[in-house]
């Protein structure tokens, strides 16, 4: 199950109810855009992150344990993932994959234990 992964680390600093629209967000290695969405549901909490010019306009999809700490003054997010782990996630619309629970599986598996890189930072 990938239940885990949908959900913020307790040690994130997030409080549920906190917009994050519009933070920047920063990987390991670099920024990777700002926040357009994000979810605070219970077992379902995740960013979508506007990538700008990085990787030509897209949407990526983070699921909200990716997140290791918020940063209110800076409005910041920074994740434990690389900029080229994010690019090669699997591919997120908006409009087909938000409410679909096959994706939200296979990101689940993506970024979860068991991942490509064992669901750590590379």
């Amino acid at each position: 199950m990938t239940e885990h992964v949908w959900s913020y680390k307790s040690t994130s600093g997030h409080l549920a109810g906190t917009d994050l629209t519009g933070y920047k967000v920063e990987a390991t290695d670099g920024s990777i855009g700002k926040v357009d969405k994000h979810s605070d549901e219970v077992g379902d909490a995740y960013l979508v992150v506007d990538t700008g010019v990085w990787i030509f306009g897209k949407e990526v999809l983070l699921p909200a344990s990716t997140v290791v700490s918020v940063d209110p003054e800076e409005r910041k997010v920074f994740v434990d993932r690389t900029r080229g782990q994010i690019k090669d996630a699997p591919e997120f619309h908006r409009d087909k994959h938000l409410g679909d629970t096959g994706y939200r599986d296979e990101l689940g598996t993506y970024y979860g234990p068991g991942a490509p890189f064992d669901g750590r930072p590379a």
